[in-house]
């Protein structure tokens, strides 16, 4: 199945049905009498939120989603049937906005949430509505409401515990794949990673989900790249690990590189706790790893891991210093208190 995280979409609730105009004569009653009834409302747009679905596919096919009309008033007082309402199934995370991308209509963040979006015209009134003592033969009727039309955006923010940021080839879909059952794509060239992979790392009873974007270069603030439109899958995430590859040229300018993109970004995703963590430190000696790991934590101000994701080495240190924070923050917001994390 084919990623796709954004998606253009024309909804249209049912129009009402019309009023009908209808006289009772039937043989030997005396008394008929205006007897037209009510049209049908009109079916609407809901959005239901499921967790058995991780991508917009199914929207680049069928665009066009309009509800049922509702049905004519009848005679004999009937009223017509109520149009059929469509049910649209998005991914847990998906946004609703506007046509020019300005407003968030709704969030969809809970699988089982559903949300009327767009409600159906209401039905015209049938002549039996105007029956009075001073017009007893009402020949009047109503026509049915038009129903809402509007052009949405839907746009996917995968909804996920952890993230993982880096430049390409950082060695984030090697670490994935060590640590959950995901089978990213992996290659020795950059931007072998095009759309965000999602995995669950467990360790005994916990787990928890760890999402992995494309690789930022600099300028994808700016459209270089691949751009930094993937940055949003990790805006929900409690923490960041930022992985820096130990065999580049220039760890502290890889590191800058990527802090500067997630600043321009914006969206609140600078202020994301975030862990540092030096990978492919089996390619390099012991004093070397120690040298860089010494050097980002003086500039940053934070403690930096060191980890190999092919060897296996450090990795486990990683994922519980990500359980510990997960849980703290988890805790904080069960309690309604900030929680500040401290670099040790």
């Amino acid at each position: 199945m084919k990623f796709l995280d954004e998606a253009k979409i024309y909804l249209k609730s049912g129009d009402g049905g019309d009023g009908c105009v209808s006289f009772r004569r039937e043989k030997f009653i005396e008394f008929g009498g205006p007897d037209g009834g009510d049209g049908g409302r009109g079916g609407d747009i809901e959005f239901v939120c499921v967790d058995n679905l991780n991508t917009l596919i199914d929207f680049r096919y069928k665009q066009h989603l309009k509800a049922g009309r509702g049905a004519h008033g009848m005679g004999r007082n009937r009223s017509g049937p109520k149009g059929k309402t469509i049910s649209i199934k998005v991914p847990v995370g998906t946004q609703i906005l506007s046509e020019d991308k300005k407003e968030v209509l709704a969030d969809m963040t809970a699988a089982g949430e559903t949300k009327v979006f767009l409600r159906g015209g209401d039905g015209g009134r049938g002549n039996a509505r105007f029956k009075s003592s001073t017009n007893q033969a009402p020949r009047r009727y109503d026509p049915g409401w038009p129903g809402e039309e509007l052009w949405v955006w839907l746009r996917l923010k995968l909804i996920a515990d952890a993230g993982l940021v880096g430049l390409p080839n950082a060695g984030k879909s090697t670490f994935l794949s060590a640590v959950t059952r995901a089978h990213p794509k992996i290659g020795d060239y950059p931007f072998t990673t095009l759309h965000p992979n999602l995995g669950v790392v467990r360790r005994g009873n916990d787990e928890f989900v760890l999402a992995d974007i494309p690789g930022i270069i600099e300028g994808a603030s700016e459209g270089a790249g691949l751009g930094t439109r993937f940055l949003g899958h990790v805006e929900r995430c409690r923490v960041l690990l930022h992985l820096i590859d130990a065999t580049g040229d220039d760890p502290m300018h890889s590191y800058e590189t990527i802090r500067k993109e997630i600043e321009a970004y914006g969206g609140g995703l600078s202020d994301t706790l975030e862990i540092i963590a030096l990978n492919k430190c089996d390619a390099i000696d012991d004093e070397e790893a120690e040298w860089l790991a010494n050097e980002l934590k003086t500039a940053t101000g934070r403690d930096v891991m060191r980890l190999s994701a092919v060897a296996g080495a450090g990795v486990d240190d990683v994922i519980w210093r990500l359980f510990y924070v997960i849980g703290m923050l988890t805790e904080a917001k069960a309690e309604d208190e900030p929680w500040e994390a401290h670099s040790s």
